[in-house]
């Protein structure tokens, strides 16, 4: 796709080169587009422009909204506290179970019908009592400049960053991203590489590589998320591999959360996961070692909750995005047994609840 003239906000980037046949090749993520004067990758907000690859989107945001950081989900990282979140247009991948389609699969610049500096962003964020910033319902991978320089401005008036991302980044981008980077939810989205390039279009190994990278070189809390689509991704085997590289490879602490898959995009012909499915998952998950299990867009209180993996005591009493009971000491441990408790935790929990705030930045 080629760029048009109604391009403004054209933001030079860092992270490509020229090939020796004349194209310049985006490294942002390991799709590598090869891109001619006025041609956009498949991300559709990267292009080049005068010989360079630069950004369209840098400053739209298709809408900001103050979200419970559960929402991401994050439950081991501030319980209970607000986010500001917003995201832009395009994507890297090509889900065709997109969840967020309308977003990530735009090609529509109308989409994005609010702006803002990434000093305003922080601003507001702090005017509103938001304990972070989340660049989510798109890839943030693919706006790399614009998240960056926010999530600078936002450690400027000490409030947190978070990225929900597929992690579909290569080496180089990578490590400039997660640098200002807080916290993360990274979306596992299968464990087989069929999967991922017949319904995706990208490769599970770069996403492996990207797993590997937060647990072992950035201080970055992360989560993961795998939504369980019947028939594609919910198999036991596939299940019991992937909790088995989770534990072997970053650890038992890091959270899991298997989500309801409901029929959207180009999938409208698969029903949603059974409840059963997740629980299930759920189950094996927990055999297989991982600590801290969740199931998501679903309301149950068991496996919403926090529980201690040592001695089953309730660590976060959570329904949907509500917190009850907490029982974590100002020590990051349970209170019953004094076990250490994986996460990011002040010695209160906040009290946003389930709200859902939409606000207009600009500016």
């Amino acid at each position: 796709m080629e760029l048009e003239k109604s391009d403004t906000a054209l933001f030079p980037t860092d992270f490509w080169h020229t090939l020796e046949d004349g194209r310049i090749q985006c490294d942002v993520c390991p799709r590598y587009c090869k891109l001619r004067e006025g041609q956009r990758g498949l991300c559709f907000v990267r292009a080049r422009d005068n010989n360079q690859v630069v950004l369209t989107t840098y400053g739209r945001s298709s809408g900001f909204c103050i979200d419970p950081i559960e929402k991401k989900p994050l439950n081991h990282f501030l319980p209970g506290t607000p986010t500001l979140s917003f995201g832009t247009a395009g994507c890297n991948l090509s889900c065709k179970f997109c969840q967020n389609w309308d977003m990530s699969k735009s090609k529509e610049m109308d989409i994005l019908a609010d702006s803002a500096s990434p000093e305003k962003i922080a601003e507001v964020a702090q005017k509103t009592g938001a304990r972070s910033v989340a660049f989510t319902y798109n890839d943030p991978v693919i706006f790399l400049e614009y998240a960056t320089d926010t999530a600078k401005a936002c450690h400027e008036h000490d409030i947190k960053t978070v990225a929900v991302t597929a992690g579909y980044i290569a080496e180089g981008a990578r490590e400039a991203f997660f640098q200002h980077i807080d916290a993360a939810n990274i979306d596992l989205k299968s464990f087989t590489e069929d999967f991922y390039w017949k319904l995706t279009g990208g490769h599970l190994d770069d996403v492996l590589e990207t797993l590997k990278y937060l647990k072992h070189q950035t201080d970055v809390w992360f989560e993961l998320t795998t939504l369980m689509i019947p028939g594609k991704n919910d198999s036991e085997a596939e299940i019991r591999e992937m909790s088995a590289w989770v534990v072997n490879e970053l650890g038992t602490d890091v959270p899991m959360h298997f989500s309801a898959f409901h029929p959207d995009f180009k999938m409208t012909n698969i029903g949603s996961t059974p409840v059963d499915t997740l629980m299930r998952a759920r189950d094996i998950a927990i055999q297989g070692g991982v600590e801290y299990v969740y199931v998501g867009n679903i309301s149950d209180r068991t496996s919403n909750s926090t529980w201690c993996p040592k001695c089953g005591y309730l660590l976060i009493e959570r329904l949907s995005y509500t917190l009850g009971k907490w029982g974590i000491t100002n020590k990051n441990s349970c209170e019953k047994c004094d076990h250490p408790i994986a996460g990011v935790f002040e010695v209160e929990p906040g009290n946003w609840g389930a709200r859902r705030t939409a606000i207009r930045i600009g500016g």
